[in-house]
């Protein structure tokens, strides 16, 4: 398989002869000059599937992104008939016949996305981002991490007949995400890869790239809602808002775009709840229906992060101490393997034990059983690095919302702005209404006004002095030169049993 080649400006350039096959999918590479030729499209222009479902139900539609409506409960027992899809095309924009570039990975939320879309009448090609770098790992990994991913994308433009077009973005992927995770590693921060990922690749290399063939949209299998300026306030932003489903919402991954990218983007599950999609790729007999959610960071696939870790980072024997007593519990293999808050993979017994604070410098991991204690949580905290969405930051004077990790839970908070000591960058003091325990330099708070998602910034190692307390014999045998002198780590007792000295 050929490798991308590094570029400034890419541009997407089809291979000089087809495949043979014409069944497999064109695979194009991002090369400095190109002039890409975009193929035929093919489309079935119809919202109607011919399914194995109960009698047919019908249900109004609208074509508003920002208006959710009641859907129809899909059938689940199998008999002959013709679903509609049109109370699902909510975030689809249907009846305006757009040229869609949908981003497909294999899975089902992207494949029920392409469908969709589809139905609502778009003229859709699919395109599947190859970011892995699997030549530096051919002899690392006994199989290929995106074999089964592609043969699934293309079983699913099959059954659409919709074509399918194969993107290389590894070197872009590498210098842009994977480097910059290993590095905030190194530095003991805990990056997020997915927002970097969507930012810099998906909706920042891959968007370049197919500039020059003039789609009007980029579409993918996210849960959130773009909410776009209507005809006549055409020079408005566009907005991020929540997802029909508040778990599996995603926007605390795109809370980091910036407002033209998010103006060339449509989410057609932004209106739809995840069991429903489910529902959706068994109706449709998608190729994929069964299969399983992907789970984890986005390029590591079924490699263990450790693993990856290892491979580009190396290891350091360093210790573990107690942060209350400062004494010796054992060794680990470099600091960089643990974030703040972490419980697995300590390996000591009598815990639970979490990871409270790093010291970089020395390479030691300080550890408590008591992580959760009420004088130990923190609510203010820094954040740097903001982008927001609509182009400029917003009236801080309204209480605002704020996330500091995928999921459902919000903090409510306010927010001060003020200045990075040495530098000009705008940086912002968030102050929780709840304490959080689980607050981690180098992960992305992001910030909402109700429902619409404003943007996010990068968590500051700073938390208005409130690191977790680190006792003076725990700092003192931090910064010896020769800690073989240690001994052996102390016998470790259970809670109930320990004499704990505070």
């Amino acid at each position: 398989m050929r490798r991308a080649m590094a570029v400034a400006l890419p541009t997407l350039v089809s291979l000089p002869k087809p495949n043979p096959n014409p069944n497999f999918p064109r695979t194009l590479f991002i090369t400095p000059h190109g002039h890409g030729r975009r193929p035929p499209l093919r489309r079935i222009p119809t919202r109607f599937l011919s399914l194995s479902t109960q009698p047919p139900f019908s249900s109004s539609s609208s074509s508003s992104s920002s208006t959710l409506v009641s859907l129809p409960i899909l059938p689940t027992t199998p008999t002959k008939s013709i679903v509609d899809l049109d109370p699902y095309l909510q975030c689809s924009m249907p009846g305006k016949k757009l040229r869609v570039a949908v981003l497909l990975s294999g899975g089902v939320d992207s494949s029920v996305a392409l469908r969709l879309l589809h139905a609502a009448g778009h003229s859709c090609t699919a395109f599947y981002l190859k970011i892995w770098f699997q030549e530096d790992f051919e002899n690392f990994w006994s199989e290929c991490p995106w074999d089964d991913d592609l043969k699934y994308a293309k079983a699913v433009c099959e059954k659409v007949d919709v074509p399918l077009e194969v993107v290389h973005l590894s070197d872009e992927y590498w210098n842009n995400v994977v480097s910059h995770i290993i590095g905030e590693y190194h530095c003991g921060r805990t990056p997020n890869p997915d927002v970097l990922c969507n930012t810099r690749i998906k909706f920042g290399a891959f968007l370049e790239a197919v500039e020059s063939m003039k789609f009007d949209y980029i579409a993918s299998g996210h849960y959130a809602r773009v909410i776009h300026p209507s005809f006549s306030e055409k020079n408005g932003p566009s907005v991020l808002a929540l997802s029909k489903d508040v778990v599996k919402d995603q926007t605390y991954f795109l809370s980091h775009l910036s407002q033209y990218q998010l103006s060339r983007l449509l989410f057609p599950l932004g209106c739809i709840l995840k069991d429903e999609v489910r529902r959706l790729a068994s109706l449709m007999d998608l190729p994929n229906k069964d299969r399983k959610d992907s789970q984890g960071i986005c390029f590591l696939g079924k490699v263990k992060f450790s693993e990856f870790v290892a491979r580009h980072i190396g290891e350091l024997e360093g210790i573990l101490l107690e942060a209350e007593t400062g004494d010796y519990l054992g060794n680990h293999r470099g600091f960089w393997f643990y974030t703040i808050g972490q419980r697995q993979g300590l390996r000591l017994p009598g815990g639970p034990w979490y990871v409270v604070e790093k010291d970089v410098q020395n390479n030691v991991v300080f550890v408590s059983r008591n992580y959760y204690s009420l004088d130990k949580k923190r609510r203010t905290f820094h954040v740097g690095s903001l982008k927001w969405v609509s182009g400029s930051p917003p009236e801080f004077d309204n209480q605002l919302r704020c996330k500091v990790r995928h999921g459902p839970n919000f903090h409510n908070c306010s927010i001060t702005t003020g200045s990075n000591e040495g530098s000009h960058e705008e940086i912002v003091t968030v102050h929780l209404s709840e304490d959080d325990q689980g607050l981690a330099a180098g992960q992305f708070a992001a910030f909402y006004d109700n429902e619409i998602c404003l943007g996010s910034g990068v968590i500051l190692d700073s938390w208005d002095r409130k690191n977790f307390p680190i006792c003076t014999k725990a700092l003192e045998i931090a910064k010896m030169n020769d800690k073989s002198t240690l001994g052996k780590p102390v016998r470790i007792m259970n809670l109930d049993t320990a004499d704990c000295k505070r």
